[in-house]
C-alpha cells in the first residue's frame, strides 16, 4: 500500500466511523416490577459487541410525559424526549405484553412525537406469555403510522421459558442469534433511510 492509499484510506475509515448510525434501544415499560431493564441491558450487550452502530438505552421512566392532551400535567420532559428521539437514525423497542396491546406508557409516548419517529428504522424484542406476539402486532400498525419501517425478524421472548420466575431473565441462547439477525435487518434499512433524512 503506498503513501496516498494510507492516507486516504485512513480518511475513509475514518469517516466510516464519524457515521455510524445511532440507534435507540427503547424501554417500552414503566411500571414497578418490569423487566424490560434488564432485556434492554442484555441487547446492548449483544448489540455493542458487533461494532456497527451507536447503541443507546432511552428509559420512557426517565421523561416525565403525562397523558398526553391531559389538563394541568407536568410535561417538563417532553422537550428532552422530543430531543433524545431526534437525536436517534433507529430504534429497537423493548415491549411487553399487557392485555394483548402494548403499555400505556409506550402508546403515550409514541404519540407525544410525529416528525420525529418520521423514516427511521425499527426492531421489535418482545416478551409475555405468548412471546409479546400480539403487542408485537399493535406496535407495527403505530409504527407504520408514524412512517416507521420495522423489519421482519422479531425475536419473541417467552416468560415460561426466558425468565426464572417470571421475573429474573435467563433467555435462551437462540435468542441472541434472533437478536443478531434483527439487527442485521434494522442496520441496512437504517442506512438508507437516512439518505431519504438527509
Amino acid at each position: 500500500m503506498g503513501f496516498f492509499d494510507k492516507l486516504f484510506g485512513a480518511k475513509q475509515e475514518e469517516e466510516k466511523i464519524m457515521t455510524k448510525s445511532n440507534i435507540g434501544i427503547v424501554l417500552g415499560s414503566t411500571r414497578e416490577g418490569r423487566v424490560s431493564p434488564q432485556v434492554g441491558a442484555w441487547v446492548k450487550e449483544l448489540a455493542d459487541k458487533r461494532g456497527d452502530a451507536n447503541y443507546t438505552i432511552i428509559d420512557i421512566a426517565d421523561y416525565k410525559l403525562p397523558l398526553l392532551g391531559e389538563v394541568g400535567g407536568d410535561a417538563s420532559g417532553a422537550a428532552a424526549w422530543s430531543e433524545i428521539i431526534a437525536k436517534q437514525d433507529g430504534f429497537v423497542f423493548i415491549v411487553q405484553e399487557y392485555n394483548h396491546s402494548i403499555s400505556a406508557s409506550l402508546k403515550n409516548a409514541l404519540d407525544y412525537l410525529r416528525v420525529e419517529w418520521n423514516n427511521k428504522a425499527a426492531g421489535i424484542v418482545s416478551y409475555g406469555s405468548v412471546g409479546g406476539a400480539r403487542a408485537t402486532e399493535h406496535l407495527r400498525g403505530i409504527l407504520s403510522e408514524l412512517s416507521v419501517a420495522h423489519v421482519r425478524v422479531h425475536p419473541a421472548l417467552s416468560l415460561f421459558t426466558d425468565f426464572e420466575n417470571g421475573t429474573d431473565f435467563k433467555p435462551a441462547a437462540v435468542q441472541a442469534d434472533s437478536v443478531n439477525q434483527m439487527l442485521d435487518q434494522v442496520i441496512p434499512w437504517t442506512t438508507a433511510l437516512n439518505t431519504i433524512r438527509k
